[in-house]
């Protein structure tokens, strides 16, 4: 279970980044380096992701829907039984996303950091201090 306190602070969170393609995950890297947190990964395999989504210490997770050619719900499941919230992103947004998780937060792809920033603020409850 996630600490809700700890979801409200500023920054340094651990954030697990479930993301196959390479450059993207490099570029979401970078933006939750730059909003101050500490990125678990970058995890481009499901069973990998799903392990790390059981037992790791994180505070939320960002996940791609589609991984290498699977889908990401286990990964949601396993995140969901534990109480750690978690964003998807996908090309398709929230419609794209199968029962149960259609009421979950989405990052539309391509996304931008402000976009990041809003969902991420949006999943905490709080406003983000600035970043840099």
């Amino acid at each position: 279970m996630v600490d809700a306190e700890r979801l409200k602070q500023p920054s340094g969170l651990r954030v697990l980044l479930v993301e196959d393609e390479m450059m993207v995950a490099l570029l979401v890297e970078s933006m939750l380096i730059d909003l101050g947190h500490e990125v678990i990964g970058p995890v481009g395999r499901l069973d990998r992701a799903v392990a790390m989504a059981e037992r790791e210490i994180i505070d939320f997770a960002i996940i791609d829907v589609n991984i290498n050619g699977g889908k990401a719900y286990p990964v949601a499941a396993a995140l969901s039984a534990r109480g750690i919230p978690f964003i998807f992103a996908t090309g398709y947004g929230r419609a794209g996303l199968a029962a149960p998780f259609q009421d979950r937060p989405a990052l539309q792809k391509p996304y931008r950091f402000e976009d990041m920033r809003a969902a991420i603020e949006a999943i905490r409850g709080s406003p983000l201090a600035p970043s840099v």
